[in-house]
């Protein structure tokens, strides 16, 4: 197989990070930050990054990342906000190894912690009803929407093969303490089930923004932040749009990239 080695020193010892066959690390373009990447599997996508600048994490908060992937939320969440501690959660071996690499490559192994295993067996693990926030971009469609290879990466990173909706929203609400928050980035077609599910456990909907393509187009996806045992009182935030009428970037997503538009 096929390797390149990239070697980094942080403050107390030198390290090699190894890159694997179809492995490039990626400039995350935010405090330094770097992350892993496998051009063959399921990388992150704009989702993750609209909902980690979705998710207002309070300095010194406890958080547990569901799904984690490459470990992409927690890490770039290191860089926008002052947590204390995140758990990355993720069931897939190759990924979550894959996940601590990159942990290490931004001398995060203090602050992140990458967990390899089912997210109904977390609470074996973490402490319930003790964090503050949990996050997940889960697999947004069914189990029997279109699956072709249940073992391949893409399919359990885009399909609920080895997780449901409702195992990430049950988890969430045995994880958060009281008024905790729960974001998470999903599909609007799946709105029904996300609002009924999130009551069933006592997550009540406080905030939802729609995202779309650009103006004029119907949503493809949605943003939405949820209180254990909160009161009922859903607000809406703006829309937002990814694109102008000409293609380019609108302002907000410049903002949300820390990029110049100018």
């Amino acid at each position: 197989m096929r390797t390149a080695p990239h070697n980094i020193k942080n403050k107390e010892l030198s390290m090699e990070i190894t890159l694997k066959e179809n492995e490039k690390i990626e400039d995350l373009q935010c405090n330094n930050l770097k992350i892993i990447q496998n051009k063959k599997w399921f990388c992150f996508g704009m989702d993750a990054v609209l909902l980690t600048n979705y998710c207002d994490v309070r300095k010194n908060s406890h958080i547990v990342d569901l799904g984690t992937g490459t470990g992409i939320i927690p890490i770039l969440l290191s860089g926008k906000k002052e947590y204390s501690k995140a758990y990355g959660i993720e069931i897939q071996d190759e990924v979550a190894e894959m996940a601590k690499r990159s942990v290490l490559l931004n001398n995060l192994q203090e602050k992140i912690e990458i967990l390899n295993l089912d997210l109904n067996k977390v609470t074996e693990f973490l402490e319930p009803y003790s964090f503050d926030a949990v996050i997940s971009n889960p697999p947004y469609k069914l189990n029997n929407s279109g699956i072709v290879n249940p073992s391949d990466k893409k399919a359990i990173s885009r399909h609920e093969i080895t997780c449901t909706l409702e195992d990430v929203i049950s988890t969430a609400a045995k994880l958060l303490k009281q008024y905790g928050k729960f974001y998470m980035v999903h599909r609007p077609d799946r709105l029904a089930d996300i609002m009924c599910l999130l009551r069933k456990y006592k997550l009540e909907p406080k905030q939802i923004r729609f995202v779309h393509s650009k103006s004029g187009k119907k949503p493809n996806m949605i943003l939405i932040r949820a209180s254990k045992y909160g009161n009922p009182e859903l607000k809406f935030d703006p829309p937002l749009y990814i694109y102008n009428d000409d293609g380019t970037y609108t302002k907000d997503i410049y903002k949300i990239y820390g990029m110049n538009n100018s």
